[in-house]
């Protein structure tokens, strides 16, 4: 199988490895660096358990990634974040401790892939905040592909919304 050398930044830390060009990130993550908090649900990118953020410029917004259907390969020089930076069981991330204090998920499965698509909404909201009538919106449009086969998405919802309206700036 051939190979090719990458060069990713992964939560801040850069990896250089020789990777078969057809790696799936997914693969990558867990097998090569032991990061397994992103999770395979379909294996296609239909459910969205998979999401990661990819910041593909340093001065650019996060946008979404599937992890499960894109290579490895293709992400070399860029800036990939994961469930596991955003913080860590003694210092959980505004966003993770909206998530436990509204009882956001049940099995927890999905929570990585609402997660990040989360923290790829409040980095959005950064660069261009929303007026608080359209932040149900925004939400949905960030979320609403994700699946999740327990909860529904009030919950998830409603964690998304505190941790948004909770940061000065994103909201208006």
């Amino acid at each position: 199988m051939p190979t090719v050398s990458v060069a990713i930044t992964i939560n801040g830390t850069l990896y250089e490895r020789s990777v078969p060009d057809d790696l799936p990130l997914l693969d990558f993550l867990h097998e090569d660096l032991g990061l397994t908090g992103t999770k395979l649900g379909c294996g296609i990118g239909v459910c969205r358990a998979c999401t990661v953020a990819v910041r593909r410029v340093p001065t650019a917004a996060l946008t979404p990634l599937l992890s499960c259907s894109t290579p490895a390969a293709h992400l070399s020089g860029q800036e990939v974040f994961t469930v596991e930076g955003l913080g860590d069981a003694r210092h959980l991330s505004p966003l993770q401790k909206s998530f436990l204090d509204e009882f956001a998920f049940q099995c927890g499965y999905c929570a990585p892939g609402f997660l990040m698509a989360a923290h790829i909404l409040l980095d959005s909201l950064r660069f261009a905040p929303v007026p608080r009538g359209q932040l149900d919106a925004a939400i949905a449009d960030a979320c609403g592909a994700h699946i999740c086969r327990c909860t529904g998405y009030k919950r998830y919802y409603a964690a998304i919304r505190k941790a948004a309206l909770a940061e000065p700036g994103l909201v208006s």
